[in-house]
């Protein structure tokens, strides 16, 4: 799977509280989570993101409770890809579960800024700088958790593999 995206760059720490505010929470709609995603740290996110864009982030994103809402609201408003230099555990694990790809890669984080063009082989783990022309390496999931996120998420994926298996 290739994505290419826009950059919206944050610094150390930022926890699920500024990437989706508590208030909100009281809504399962994607739509309306997304219509808040980021507003505490940024404002004019909502209004900038488009469909493929990558946020790029230091260390411990998603750092916080353990709201599977964060990542949704990113990946409901049309984010592609999270690389960070290290991500909250929970907010690791619930990326995966909603099917929001994610790479850890101190090297690109370093190297990208926001506004940059980003592409990225989630399968080989490369990521490109379009906008400066240099590629980083990440550690890419194993062919299973591929599947996990290609699949939309592990409930989506449940259930086409038990429907494959009818």
């Amino acid at each position: 799977m290739e994505v290419k995206g826009r950059v919206f760059k944050y610094g150390n720490d930022v926890d699920t509280d500024v990437i989706i505010p508590a208030r909100y929470l009281n809504t399962t709609s994607e739509k309306e989570l997304a219509s808040h995603c980021m507003e505490d740290i940024d404002p004019g996110f909502i209004k900038n993101v488009k469909a493929g864009d990558v946020i790029v982030a230091e260390d411990n994103f998603g750092c916080g409770s353990s709201r599977e809402h964060a990542p949704l609201a990113i990946k409901a408003c049309g984010v592609s890809l999270v690389i960070a230099n290290s991500f909250a555990r929970i907010f690791y694990r619930n990326s995966i579960n909603i099917g929001l790809p994610i790479l850890e890669c101190p090297e690109a984080v370093a190297a990208i800024s926001s506004g940059d063009t980003v592409s990225c082989d989630l399968g080989k783990g490369v990521i490109k700088n379009e906008t400066t022309g240099k590629t980083f390496k990440a550690e890419p999931f194993p062919p299973f958790i591929q599947e996990i996120i290609a699949d939309g998420g592990l409930i989506k994926h449940i259930a086409l593999s038990n429907k494959n298996k009818t």
